[in-house]
């Protein structure tokens, strides 16, 4: 239990291995599940609370669960442990959501949590096996993350519009220039990947350096935001 819940371990992580591998599958069925249900998200009740606040509990308790690890361990602090990036704020916005129901908070979390969420999965930045609590803590998240985001997009298919699209798109280049231009520099952290590029292999890789680096990464978001409307409005939302 104390090697398990250690501060380290002598277990890595293996990129694609078999148990990496399971738990993207999970993650798979899971919103392929997600969709097959969608119209009964809509009109039975019990079904919808079964999930919704399983999702809640998940997403709190993995939360408070490593802010608990890392202050046990003394390797908290703020620069590496706020959930400040991005899979953070979804995990954040996808709670208020799960609470509320409120159409910001579905907007807000079907466009930042989906994606990234899943390349987080496919790409994680994680030194620990399945030997740790921290590897356990990570992927539980992360698969409930784009879940919670996608169940409550289901749940309410009419909050996410065209409108949307923009007004998501310009709350995240806020939060970008709040993170870049303030929270970085005078915490010296590395939130949404501004300072730096991840030390993992990522598609963040491609996105050039300099001004480009950022110009890149304003350019995919915008696309990114649009695709998953034409995708959520022609197969999901009107089927």
């Amino acid at each position: 239990m104390e090697t398990w819940f250690a501060a380290t371990s002598t277990h890595s992580f293996n990129p694609f291995s078999w148990n990496h591998l399971f738990i993207l599958a999970i993650a798979a069925i899971g919103i392929i599940l997600l969709i097959s249900v969608k119209e009964r998200l809509k009109e039975e009740k019990k079904l919808f609370r079964s999930l919704r606040w399983p999702l809640l509990a998940i997403l709190i308790i993995s939360e408070f669960s490593y802010h608990y690890w890392a202050i046990t361990n003394e390797v908290w602090h703020f620069s590496g442990r706020m959930p400040l990036h991005l899979c953070g704020i979804a995990s954040l916005t996808a709670m208020i959501g799960l609470l509320t129901m409120r159409p910001l908070w579905i907007q807000l979390s079907f466009f930042i949590g989906i994606v990234p969420a899943f390349l987080a999965l496919i790409t994680p930045d994680l030194p620990y096996d399945y030997q740790h609590f921290r590897f356990w803590k990570f992927f539980v998240h992360h698969v409930a993350i784009p879940w919670s985001c996608l169940f409550l997009a289901l749940c309410r298919p009419n909050a996410i519009t065209l409108r949307s699209v923009f007004s998501t798109y310009a709350l995240v280049l806020a939060y970008a220039a709040l993170i870049g231009f303030w929270i970085n520099p005078l915490t010296e952290s590395n939130f949404l990947y501004l300072m730096q590029r991840p030390k993992t292999t990522s598609p963040l890789d491609f996105f050039g350096e300099g001004l480009w680096y950022y110009i890149n990464l304003c350019l995919a978001a915008f696309l990114l935001f649009f695709v998953q409307y034409l995708v959520f409005r022609k197969f999901i939302k009107t089927s």
